[in-house]
């Protein structure tokens, strides 16, 4: 955030201004020589400089001997602090393409020093892959195989489908323990459901484990306590039938702050976004989400968002306008409701965004929640050009 007081010639040189600006990071700004130069500038997350110098400025202002009268003062304060409330908003997000631009068709993008993943299913037969990755599940190895279809832009020949089959698996997943845990990640993947999709329990997710683990963990109906766990999946849902499978996306999340669902346990709160974003069959779609976690433990200012395609699908931040909000979750609004209070996703900062979970989990309670009689016991979907990092990657850059 920046908040910038500049231009005030008539004010004489000899004002000047002593503002301590408490922020997240503590940092001070003080003794401003120059109202006409004078810049305070806050880079942290929660900066109350804005608002204090314009306090300051009203009560030293009325009472120096200068040309400016109180007037104009007090428009100059209340300038200042409407730049200080109008950046309590998020900040715009990016589109199109992102890091990906870099690195057509992928190639090289694993080296980048924001990548903390990066897969493409070229190198190796399964039980590299295996390696590569901290945990895998592959079922009397009839979930997992190679491909040759892949997304238009990429510069590979392989992908990864993952079958489940109703009665006798429930999928598969891939997990990754990243490189290292971040406060802000984004994971973007290209996937394809086929023409006669079915409906699926769980989808991929991103999120923390406090200690971190090379492992999924459990937690399904808990609320997480703060300090030890905080996840989000990009999920396809049918609403109870109300969508062809697979449905439509949207968040499940899984945080301390979460509603009670009906039964009095926490089940994950479904984050929709303001108009159904339908999941496609038979083609590729690329899909990316961020999540950002709080920047300290009694803040509520983390975020979710959703791009597909490149376009920015879902924003979910402090602000945004949601409807109501209960066990369920809640859906985003373009107007009305009521201002979404932001995540608190943890109460600890060493909870980091650590782990990468490529999952496609298929039972039997997919099929009876969406009302589905006679359902195809084969439920498949194709993976490929997976990278996360703590930059937006965009879509890939086709090769020229």
């Amino acid at each position: 955030m920046r908040y910038f007081v500049r231009n005030f010639a008539h004010l004489k040189n000899d004002l000047s201004i002593d503002v301590i600006a408490r922020s997240a990071s503590d940092e001070a700004i003080s003794r401003l020589p120059n109202i006409e130069r004078a810049s305070v500038i806050c880079e942290s997350r929660d900066c109350r400089a804005a608002p204090l110098l314009a306090m300051t400025s009203i009560g030293l202002l009325s009472r120096r001997r200068t040309k400016a009268p109180l007037m104009f003062t007090c428009i100059v304060a209340l300038f200042i602090l409407l730049l200080s409330f109008s950046s309590i908003q998020a900040t715009p997000l990016p589109q199109g393409f992102g890091l990906a631009a870099r690195y057509p068709g992928d190639r090289g993008i694993a080296g980048d020093p924001a990548v903390l993943l990066a897969e493409s299913f070229e190198t190796g037969g399964l039980e590299e892959l295996g390696k590569r990755w901290s945990d895998i599940s592959n079922e009397g190895g009839k979930v997992l195989a190679f491909s040759a279809d892949t997304p238009n832009a990429s510069a590979g020949k392989r992908s990864l489908q993952m079958t489940a089959a109703l009665g006798q698996n429930t999928g598969g997943h891939l997990y990754a323990r990243l490189k290292r845990g971040v406060d802000r990640a984004f994971a973007r993947f290209y996937v394809k459901f086929p023409s006669d999709a079915g409906y699926i329990h769980h989808f991929v997710h991103i999120g923390g484990y406090n200690p971190p683990t090379g492992y999924p963990q459990g937690g399904a109906g808990i609320r997480p306590a703060g300090n030890e766990r905080m996840t989000a999946g990009i999920e396809p849902t049918g609403s109870y039938g109300q969508h062809p499978a697979p449905g439509i996306w949207n968040f499940y999340a899984y945080w301390q702050d979460m509603k009670i669902s009906a039964d009095g346990k926490h089940w994950g709160n479904g984050l929709h976004p303001v108009r159904p974003a339908i999941v496609p069959r038979n083609r590729w779609q690329c899909v990316e989400i961020m999540m950002k976690a709080n920047s300290a433990p009694d803040r509520s200012d983390g975020e979710l968002a959703l791009w597909l395609d490149g376009k920015l699908a879902a924003h979910f931040a402090p602000g945004a306008r949601r409807g109501p909000w209960t066990g369920m979750g809640f859906h985003l609004l373009k107007e009305g409701g009521e201002p979404f209070e932001g995540f608190r996703w943890r109460s600890a900062n060493d909870l980091k965004i650590n782990f990468f979970w490529l999952l496609h989990y298929v039972t039997e309670n997919a099929v009876r929640q969406n009302r589905v009689a006679d359902p195809n016991p084969t439920n498949r979907v194709w993976f490929d050009d997976i990278v996360v990092g703590t930059r937006y990657i965009g879509p890939i850059k086709p090769v020229k």
